[in-house]
């Protein structure tokens, strides 16, 4: 295998410099091990100096001809990208191959979300069931709404992370950054009367969130309750909780919330990544112009 050594230690790099996620870390192994796989098995190259910038072109016209995405060559790119700048750091390089490798164009994708009164619908008038897991699969869709997070910071969630005195929630987002989000008294209510129902089905257990048997939820239970209870009122392919996310963003710029608030909120590093928003706000601009002003 090529560069075992030195990719072994851009991982450790990775997680406790940059702080990156165990999700990112994985995410960038598997595009490296491709990477080195194919120029093992097309160019024999045994040695990082030997990298060259029409191998790196090859590899992508290989990926476009096996017909993935451009945004996935993209990420690759940014995993080699960041491979390479670490490398040449550590004094491995002195001239990285990625210098030259432009990355594909990307259209422009707008984030899907639920309309809001098909939210209020889901939230007011569905039958989430009783017991336990009923007011559990209610809050859990009330959380994503009201906040914004992420699924893996819903997961991760203790007791301890709610403050009800201050009416906060303290979320670890990616690169362990901790945020806080406020609550409204409606969601104070509800994650009450949960913990409330929680602890007399399973006693004290600090996890917030647990499955039907009083273990540990986890990603792939919650995505399912969410995209159960929206297909109650979307046909929408995606109907993820990051679509829960997209939501949250989308319905605070229709109602006036400033950029740089909901960056915040979301924990967005920087405000391109929450501009995206902002072309879903002016598409519901256009339609109030159009109902509303005479000369429309």
């Amino acid at each position: 295998m090529i560069c075992y050594r030195q990719k072994f230690f851009f991982f450790l790099y990775l997680q406790y410099e940059k702080r990156y996620s165990s999700h990112t870390v994985t995410a960038y192994r598997i595009d490296l091990d491709q990477f080195f796989d194919y120029l093992s098995h097309q160019y024999n190259i045994t040695d990082l100096p030997d990298v060259t910038v029409p191998m790196v072109r090859s590899w992508l016209a290989d990926m476009m001809e096996r017909g993935i995405g451009a945004r996935s060559i993209t990420r690759k790119l940014t995993t080699l990208r960041s491979f390479y700048k670490y490398i040449q750091r550590e004094g491995i390089i002195t001239i990285s191959p990625m210098k030259k490798i432009m990355a594909p164009k990307l259209s422009t994708r707008l984030p899907v979300f639920i309309e809001q009164d098909k939210m209020q619908i889901v939230l007011d008038d569905v039958d989430f069931g009783v017991g336990y897991p009923g007011i559990r699969n209610k809050l859990i869709l009330e959380l994503f709404y009201a906040t914004g997070m992420r699924l893996a910071e819903l997961v991760n969630l203790t007791e301890s992370d709610l403050d009800f005195h201050h009416d906060t929630i303290k979320v670890l987002g990616k690169r362990n950054k901790e945020r806080l989000i406020p609550f409204s008294n409606k969601l104070d209510t509800l994650m009450k009367s949960y913990l409330v129902e929680k602890r007399n089905s399973f006693g004290e257990i600090n996890n917030l969130f647990l499955t039907d048997k009083g273990n540990p939820i986890y990603p792939r239970m919650v995505y399912r309750i969410v995209t159960s209870y929206l297909g109650h009122v979307t046909t929408l392919k995606k109907k993820s909780p990051h679509v829960m996310r997209h939501t949250f963003a989308t319905h605070l710029l229709n109602n006036g919330a400033e950029l740089n608030a909901v960056k915040e909120l979301l924990g967005h590093a920087n405000l391109s990544a929450t501009q995206i928003y902002t072309h879903n706000t002016i598409d519901n601009l256009k339609r109030i112009y159009k109902q509303a002003h005479p000369k429309a």
